[in-house]
């Protein structure tokens, strides 16, 4: 359940919070920050300094959807993932992955078999890392601290919607088919602490 009291500032970073109460049938509670209809940009750098969470069951994302997505839906609008991690052992703490989604003849298409980004030692939730993408007419490129790691050709015609405005969006889900459910081992509240968030862009 996403509410904005589990959003805040402290010292000059966002945090982003997750606990076990439970409110509106749900068992635990969250924030989204999104900027549809607020702010919407193609092509550019998208730089994220973050500590992320940690635990069993704990999804954090920072990632990006066609601002038509009213008009046409999800996938068709498209999804750029900047930035997801699953908690769960060490192996997936020290996991960063980025990702598209699309719509392919009208079904559901991604990159999701591509690596993602694995640190060499401790986790994300040790310390700020730099999550970035670079997009433009032909290519998107993920860094971790300007380290490259997935680099996807986007001038094949099947993928157009990567060619449109896009909004951000951050939050920090629990659960899920991908993490799984928390279990006991899962501390609360968990907390995604960005620093800053900077898009640039050619003038």
């Amino acid at each position: 359940y996403y509410k904005s009291e589990n959003a805040r500032l402290l010292d000059g970073n966002l945090l982003i919070e997750a606990k076990a109460e439970m409110v509106g049938g749900k068992s635990y509670t969250s924030a989204r920050m999104i900027t549809k209809d607020r702010f919407a940009f193609k092509y550019g750098r998208i730089d994220v300094r973050a500590v992320l969470p940690k635990g069993q069951g704990i999804w954090p994302a920072i990632w990006m959807l066609g601002a038509n997505i009213n008009t046409v839906g999800w996938p068709k609008c498209g999804e750029i993932d900047i930035m997801e991690m699953i908690g769960g052992s060490a192996e997936r703490e020290k996991t960063v992955y980025g990702t598209l989604h699309w719509d392919n003849g009208g079904s559901h298409a991604c990159t999701c078999d591509k690596p993602g980004h694995i640190l060499a030692s401790g986790s994300f939730n040790d310390k700020f890392h730099v999550f970035t993408v670079t997009w433009d007419e032909t290519f998107i490129i993920w860094y971790v601290d300007d380290v490259q790691f997935n680099k996807i050709d986007i001038t094949p015609s099947g993928l157009s919607e990567f060619h449109e405005n896009y909004f951000l969006i951050m939050n920090l889900a629990v659960g899920g088919n991908w993490p799984g459910n928390p279990d006991v081992s899962t501390k609360f509240p968990q907390r995604m602490i960005v620093d800053y968030i900077r898009v640039f862009q050619k003038q």
